[in-house]
This record gives structure tokens, sequence and C-alpha cells, in this order.
């Protein structure tokens, strides 16, 4: 659903701290120059998007002027546009929101959802890169810089506070004028939430989809994979030619992200991702042909490619404001829903086990909240929006979606007009 014009399937936003102080990598390229050469690293290796940060948000850092952050950052950020790199700024402050977007940024990363700095909203919708073209903006979940401590990690249920955080922070954000389709959403893992609330995050990812957003994911070398590995005996954390022990356990989420229907993951290490995004997307193609039987691989009575078995809705009914005409969006109309997810199915059959399909009553409430949220003009943007959600559902591959608008000002006579997409995960969100 969103326009957020970066190429590639899943997006690997590639991290790039310009700082004395960041956890991982502190002061490696706080000099401008070493900055750019680290960034173009990461673009080869195959970094979509580079993320520049000029302010350190781990636990007990210094915080940051927007002055001093523009002078870090925005000469790497305006070096970076014209080498034409997607940029995004990873900043709380709206002066350097400003700042990096006049410079070439086409995203800014808010990992406070704007909550920080009460002007980074208007100043994201207001503000036109050199092209002409809005930024897009990531709101991520937080209570403030994080507490090691985590006092301020009592959350009732940490999935649905933080989805009903970043579905207030997002309709802040339409509010202000910044587009829809322009909004990125980040559950924020280890912004003050323990290790097992941000897997309880991560496990519970159709609900973060269900907001009809895009998602971003960034574990990357954070102390709930370091927990994780303590399990883990320490010959065989030590790795050699990763840069940090904790790169391949990002990896391994980045790829888990992937096939969940994340939009995009932030990583330190790039090329470790990129394998096992290509891995993923290996595991998840089938094969090119019918489910021939031959000796390593006879008859099992179905097709062996994952994709063919499918779970249908059709009928649902929801009542919305959408339509071209002002008096659509006033009166609102009924909008029919039909809903095709296609998936593996054998091991629900198998086990009698629902955690192991799609339950219908949930994709119903995730199609029927994409579709009920803020009016649009096109049908068209309808159905892309419950396809995005449909994917966003464990194990589904595909997804083929009508939306039905019985109501149509139209004046001639006719029983029915609808729109009807077909997307896949290895092109989720487009």
């Amino acid at each position: 659903m969103t326009n957020i014009e970066v190429p590639g399937n899943v997006r690997v936003m590639g991290v790039l701290n310009v700082t004395p102080d960041s956890f991982s990598d502190g002061g490696r390229f706080i000099d401008a120059d070493r900055a750019i050469e680290r960034a173009r690293a990461l673009s080869v290796r195959g970094a979509d998007i580079i993320d520049v940060g000029g302010e350190s948000t781990r636990p007990g850092a210094e915080p940051v002027s927007a002055a001093e952050e523009c002078r870090r950052v925005i000469p790497v950020v305006r070096a970076l546009a014209a080498d034409g790199v997607h940029v995004s700024i990873d900043t709380i402050h709206a002066e350097t929101a400003i700042a990096a977007i006049e410079a070439g940024a086409r995203i800014v990363n808010d990992v406070s959802g704007a909550t920080f700095d009460p002007h980074m909203l208007d100043a994201v919708a207001a503000t036109r890169t050199p092209s002409g073209q809005p930024a897009a903006i990531v709101l991520g979940h937080w209570r403030g810089v994080p507490d090691p401590d985590h006092q301020r990690s009592d959350y009732d249920d940490v999935v649905d506070d933080v989805v009903n955080g970043l579905r207030a922070q997002a309709q802040a954000a339409i509010r202000a004028g910044i587009a829809a389709d322009r909004i990125v959403l980040d559950p924020g893992l280890g912004f003050d939430k323990t290790g097992a609330q941000c897997w309880e995050l991560l496990r519970r990812f159709p609900e973060l989809a269900a907001l009809g957003f895009p998602v971003l994911i960034g574990a990357s070398r954070k102390r709930m994979l370091a927990e994780t590995l303590r399990g883990v005996p320490e010959s065989a954390r030590d790795l050699g030619g990763l840069e940090h022990e904790r790169d391949l356990a990002t990896a391994v989420v980045s790829a888990l992200a992937a096939r969940a229907g994340a939009w995009g993951v932030r990583v330190h290490d790039v090329a470790g991702t990129v394998q096992a995004l290509a891995v993923e997307r290996a595991w998840g193609a089938g094969p090119d042909r019918e489910d021939a039987p031959t000796a390593d691989r006879p008859r099992s009575g179905v097709s062996a490619d994952r994709a063919t078995d499918r779970i249908t809705l059709t009928g649902l009914e929801v009542f919305a404001h959408h339509g071209v005409f002002d008096f659509e969006r006033e009166q609102g109309q009924t909008f029919i829903i039909d809903a095709e997810v296609r998936l593996d199915l054998r091991p629900a059959a198998d086990g009698d086990a629902l955690g192991a399909t799609v339950h219908y009553g949930e994709l119903a409430e995730a199609i029927d909240a994409a579709v009920r949220r803020d009016p649009v003009d096109l049908i068209e943007t309808v159905a892309e929006r419950a396809a995005n959600v449909a994917l966003g559902f464990s194990g589904v591959r595909s997804v083929r979606v009508t939306v039905h608008k019985p109501d149509a000002p139209i004046e001639l006579t006719f029983r029915d007009v609808s729109v009807t997409v077909e997307r896949s995960s290895d092109g989720a969100v487009r």
C-alpha cells in the first residue's frame, strides 16, 4: 500500500552511525569522509536504504543538540543523495529532519514515533525533497531513551500496547498532513522492552501488520540477541570474520521477519542479511513445475508448491467512507471484500493445529480494520491495503483480494464494480 519508492523485496536499511558513542560502532564513522565511504560500501553490499544517525539512543547516551546533529549528518546526507542513494535520517529532532530532507533524505526515521519533538509531524508534512517529493516517515514505539533497568517496561500486554500506541501515532501523522502511504511503523525492539517482550512482538507480527502499514524491524545487535546467545557455547559465538558476534543472529531475525511479511529490516551487517534474505526467498519460492513424482520426491497427493492450498473469505461487508466524491466521503457506503490466501495447509491438517494455519476470524477482523481506516479515493488503494494485511499472516505466500463497490455512483444500471489485486510475499509492499 505504500508508494515509498525503494527497490527490493524486503528493504535492507543499513545503519550508519555518525556519532562518537553509539553502542556498537561509536566513533568509527564520526568523520564525514569515512562515513560516506562506509555508506557507499553498505550500498555495494546490498543496502537499499542508508539510515544516517547523528545521535545515539543507547541507554546513558548524552543528548545532542539539533545544531550539532546537523553538523554531523547533513554533509553525509547531501553527498549520498547526490550519488542517488536512498537516504533516511535517524533523528528525533524536527530541525534535523527538515535539514536532512532538504539535503536529499527521502525518509525520516523517528524512533520516538514523533512524540519527542511536537513539531516533527508538521515538519515532515510540510517539507519536500529537492525533487519536490514528500518524505516518508518511520514511526517507532518508545517510552523514552531506553532504560537498562526496564523501569518503564510494565506493559499489560506488550503487543496490544504497542499496536495501540503505533495506531495513535499513525493517526496523528495523517491528521498532520502526512499521506497514509508515506508511513512505516516500527515496534521499537529494545526501547523499554525486555528481551521476552521483544520476542513476543515478533511472534505476534500479524497483529502489527493488521494496522495496515508497512512494518520495519530493527533487532540488529540488540541486547535481546545477546540474552538469547548466552545459552550458546562461547566457542560457537566466536565466528571470526563477522564484525560483531550478534551479526549472525541478526541475519536469522532478518530472514524470519521477511517470512512474516516485514517491509524492511534495519541492520549493521548488510552483507549477512542480504545473504539470509536470499536463502529465505529461495526457500519460499517453490518449484518451477508441477509436483511430478520422482525418485527423490514421491507423490504426496498434493502439489509440492507450499502456496497451492488456500483459505477463501468471501462477502465480507465493511462500511467505510472511501470515494472520489465528497458525498461518498461524508455518507459512506458498504464495500464487499473477497480474499483468498495461499499457504501450505499440510502442517495444520497433520496436527489438527490452529496455530499452523490462518485463523479466518482474525483475517476478517484485520481486513475489516484495514478497509475502514482513513478515507481514500480509490478502491485500488483499499484492495492493496487488504492484500498487505493478509500477507502479514504467518505462512501466507500469496493473496488475491477483490473489493466490490455495489453502490458506486454510476448513472447507468449495473450490478457491481470491483477491483482485484494479486500479491505475493516476494513483493508484498510496492
